[in-house]
């Protein structure tokens, strides 16, 4: 399929995709540690996995590049922005958007999820837009066409007025995929965003995540347990294990990683396996040892 991609923005506007560097970051949550002293860096324009068994520490990374938590210790650079003492919409601002493992939606049409997208852009304060003060209005005008570009873009124009709860899964998973992309952002973080599809959705969404990478020329940074996809999408791949970093590498090197292979498996293993094997069911790892201690530790941190 040809996709028209929407123009971020003009050279004019001296748009760059800027580095993202973590240095040294950690996490604790009272006496447990779901980071210790992470560090990687995403190229700009780059497609950058995050993998890891259950209870690696990978959510808790996005929620750092985010600013839903606040590291312990150690930074997180984006073009020489400091993101770590940030609240959330700053952060947004400054041009770093995510989505969530669990669909976070309205309930009003796709219109109205992409809009709230823009309101980062939003210049016009809240009196002029309940006003319908006509600066207010072309503004959103605007935004509007700028959303439905970007639906179009994502394969979601034919539903641009549909309420999203009439919606299949996968089409709700694009939406708000689409969503994160009307906030303009250079950098995008997708945190699972194959989970719970079928096979025609998954591919559907890999595609997706493709065009946007090739056509927009952000970055995307990436946490998804389908290793097939990892495997063909990802320009390098960062793999924890109990909150910290195994290795980073490319995708071939990662996946024949000894220690990764342990990580994943739970065994003393230093034989390569298949993809399949190391990207299975988010219930796989419990079967083995090493899968056991993890869904301990995921439990201990959705206590927290």
């Amino acid at each position: 399929m040809t996709r028209t991609a929407p123009e971020v923005v003009s050279p004019d506007d001296g748009f760059t995709v800027p580095e993202l560097a973590i240095r040294g970051v950690t996490v604790r949550f009272a006496g447990l540690v779901a980071l210790d002293s992470v560090s990687f860096t995403v190229a700009p324009g780059s497609i950058h996995a995050v993998i890891g068994p259950n209870g690696a520490g990978k959510s808790t990374c996005f929620n750092v590049l985010s600013g839903v938590y606040k590291a312990t210790r150690g930074t997180v650079d984006m073009g020489g922005d400091e993101l770590t003492r940030l609240p959330p919409h700053r952060i947004a601002q400054l041009g770093l958007a995510r989505t969530f493992q669990n669909i976070v939606l309205t309930h009003g049409t796709v219109a109205d999820n992409l809009m709230l997208g823009r309101h980062v852009l939003t210049r016009s304060g809240f009196v002029a837009t309940a006003l319908h003060l006509p600066g207010a209005v072309r503004e959103q005008r605007r935004h509007r066409e700028r959303a439905r570009e970007i639906a179009e873009f994502l394969d979601l124009g034919a539903v641009f007025d549909a309420p999203v709860t009439l919606l299949p899964y996968g089409v709700r998973k694009r939406v708000e995929m689409a969503r994160a992309l009307c906030m303009e952002p250079k950098i995008l973080l997708l945190d699972e965003p194959v989970a719970g599809m079928n096979t025609a959705e998954r591919v559907r969404t890999a595609d997706a995540i493709a065009a946007v990478r090739d056509n927009l020329g952000i970055s995307i940074v990436l946490v998804e347990h389908d290793m097939g996809m990892i495997m063909r999408l990802a320009d390098e791949v960062t793999v924890l294990d109990f909150g910290r970093r195994i290795v980073s590498g490319p995708p071939e090197e990662v996946r024949n990683n000894p220690e990764v292979i342990r990580a994943y498996l739970g065994t003393g293993e230093d034989t390569p396996v298949d993809a399949s094997v190391l990207g299975g069911s988010p219930a796989a790892p419990s079967q083995t040892a090493g899968g056991t201690r993890h869904a301990q530790r995921e439990n201990e941190e959705r206590q927290q």
